[in-house]
């Protein structure tokens, strides 16, 4: 196991092609019409990133993971984003970004989830929004996260892949599950996940305190209300 989930070169060139743009990029690129500087806290390999690449646009690129970064960076039109190895600690308080999004539930990895916001939040201009998602923790995910319900196998560009997840701990919102990758020469690249499942209330609390005055929680990407039955947080914060 390693700390990096993201830390198998072969995983990362897949990631893409199991995360494709769709209705979440669509979402925070429709944000992102109109402002002169953009930071995506959490970028991972870019995908989103260099799509928020406008003329005259400031794209900013966030993320821990140096195998996603490294990844990042050697895409076409990456030259385009400036890219920043770190997490929260590293976002600058420059007070002038106009938006600042965080998506693929990048929030829900996220442990220090009050000081993150807060850090994003100084990167802010006043009048800046923050978007991000989160799972909800009603529709309780974590419960098909079996190694029967995830089993599967399929040919990838890295060969024969095996998969399946492995639910370890469930304490107090905070999720840890283990995901199993079985290449063809039987090597299982065993990385350890944790996510943080926070309530709408929780995360509004966190924003509040942060300086965010303007908050709303939807349930999806085309603004349905949030219910216990929603799959997803939907998170806009004006600050």
């Amino acid at each position: 196991m390693i700390d990096d989930p993201y830390g198998d070169q072969q995983l990362v060139e897949l990631y893409d092609l199991d995360n494709p743009a769709g209705e979440d990029h669509d979402y925070y690129r429709a944000l992102a019409e109109g402002t002169a500087k953009v930071l995506d806290f959490g970028c991972g390999t870019g995908l989103l990133t260099r799509s928020l690449v406008a003329p005259g646009r400031v794209v900013i690129g966030v993320d821990p993971s140096p195998t996603m970064l490294g990844y990042a960076r050697r895409q076409p039109g990456a030259d385009a984003v400036t890219w920043i190895d770190g997490d929260h600690l590293v976002v600058e308080p420059t007070g002038d970004v106009d938006l600042a999004v965080s998506s693929g539930n990048t929030m829900m990895h996220v442990a220090e989830h009050a000081a993150a916001v807060a850090a994003l939040a100084a990167a802010l201009r006043p009048g800046g929004v923050l978007a991000f998602e989160s799972r909800n923790p009603a529709a309780r995910a974590w419960e098909q996260w079996t190694s029967e319900a995830t089993y599967g196998e399929r040919d990838t560009v890295a060969g024969h892949l095996k998969e399946w997840l492995e639910l370890i701990e469930i304490a107090n919102g905070r999720v840890t599950f283990d995901a199993h990758n079985v290449f063809e020469d039987g090597r299982d690249a065993v990385y350890r996940n944790v996510l943080y499942f926070r309530s709408a209330d929780e995360i509004t609390a966190d924003l509040v305190a942060a300086g965010f005055s303007d908050v709303v929680i939807e349930g999806g990407w085309h603004g349905e209300p949030l219910t216990e039955a929603s799959r997803l947080l939907v998170v806009r914060a004006t600050k």
